[in-house]
């Protein structure tokens, strides 16, 4: 939609071809129905949060960044706010306003909306079969998305597309992605949220593969929320099984720890163990707490040793989930792999191999870590491609 708009705005004559019934299906589910629509950053910031070929990014972060985003949906008549992170919402916190307005500013500037299913493409010219006619084009912009969420239309088409074109595909993977569980652990904490908690992943020798401070969420099946997505982007194949480990109180280290606890202790100094942790961890995570720590839930608190209260702080401190995947591309919030970058030239996203041929989004090898990077990247790059193909770049 950015590349069509971009592409018209510089005077070319553009087709949207949409195989859904609806413009950005994809966009009115993200930020959880709100649209996080971009972070309020700088460029450094973005490349930040890149995790594939940041450097690939730079010119186009640099031709449209997150302050030019925030301006001209602000100019498409959507105003905006910045929450917790610099995390750009509608302040409407309605996804179908953002929508809403990237059409309008679509058929102002005159694209053509075009509902069809594509099945094949040819080059010089290019002619695109569709399910309802053929299309013929001098200029090719292929913005399809990936894998994740394959409901809203991201069925992979794209690589297939770019594959019959000559273009090399790294291969697809989810990312942004909630983390399997191997064991039942998870399941009994379900719907369970936490805030300003330390997570780190470590592989089965103990060494660290990601680590990172912020909230999560155990689902019926394993661990997500931010920081559990963000390590979903760190992780391969090879990585699994391996361990996530939570820190419940960071802020705290063991002697601290301890101190707290004795007080605790002695307030509840005549009570069972089960019924002296309050204070200290959510309702729903204490009997799991309990249980791990080995001491009897009947035992009173005057009776526990102190070798049992340093089992227990050790617990607190390393709360251990053993993973056993990644979740599914319908799960994913967006795709690693794709499109190879060095085949693309970052300045134009026009292709290095076919003259004409221009890519932007998701299908591309690129990807970001959770908060708005992401639709950054689609503008980004969707903007420089749809001005580059309009002036012949």
């Amino acid at each position: 939609m950015m590349a069509a708009y971009a592409a018209a705005s510089a005077g070319a004559s553009v087709a949207l071809i949409e195989q859904n019934n609806i413009l950005g299906k994809k966009l009115l589910i993200t930020g959880k129905g709100r649209c996080n629509v971009t972070n309020f950053a700088s460029e450094e910031e973005l490349i930040s949060q890149v995790v594939t070929n940041p450097k690939f990014l730079y010119s186009a972060f640099s031709s449209f960044n997150a302050y030019d985003a925030y301006a001209l949906f602000e100019e498409w008549g959507v105003p905006l706010k910045i929450e917790r992170g610099n995390r750009v919402f509608p302040v409407s916190d309605r996804a179908a306003d953002v929508r809403n307005a990237m059409k309008k500013a679509l058929i102002k500037a005159g694209v053509q909306l075009i509902e069809d299913q594509i099945l094949r493409i040819s080059a010089s010219p290019f002619v695109l079969t569709g399910s309802n006619g053929e299309y013929q084009c001098n200029k090719l912009i292929l913005a399809t998305g990936g894998c994740s969420y394959p409901l809203t239309g991201s069925t992979g088409d794209g690589y297939r597309f770019s594959k019959g074109l000559g273009h090399k595909v790294i291969r697809p993977a989810a990312a942004l992605v909630p983390l399997i569980e191997e064991g039942r652990i998870c399941k009994r904490l379900m719907g369970l949220s936490l805030k300003n908690v330390q997570l780190s992943v470590h592989d089965c020798k103990g060494k660290i593969l990601y680590d990172d401070f912020g909230e999560m969420l155990f689902t019926h099946e394993g661990i997500s929320g931010p920081i559990v997505l963000s390590a979903s982007s760190h992780l391969c194949e090879e990585d699994f099984p391996c361990f996530a480990e939570i820190d419940l109180k960071p802020s705290l280290d063991e002697e601290t720890l301890d101190r707290r606890l004795l007080r605790d202790f002695e307030e509840f100094s005549n009570k069972d163990f089960r019924n002296s942790l309050g204070k200290l961890l959510p309702k729903k995570l204490i009997p799991v707490i309990v249980e791990q720590s080995g001491i009897l839930p009947d035992t009173k608190i005057h009776q526990i040793t102190r070798e049992q209260r340093d089992r227990l702080i050790h617990i607190i401190k390393h709360f251990k989930v053993k993973i056993l995947k990644k979740g599914s591309f319908s799960e994913a919030i967006i795709t690693s792999g794709g499109v190879d970058v060095k085949q693309i030239e970052p300045r134009t996203m026009q292709s290095k191999l076919i003259p004409g041929l221009y890519f932007a989004g998701e299908l591309m090898d690129v990807d970001a870590l959770t908060g708005g990077y992401n639709l950054q990247i689609a503008y980004s790059t969707g903007y420089v491609a749809g001005l580059s193909a309009a002036k012949g770049e």
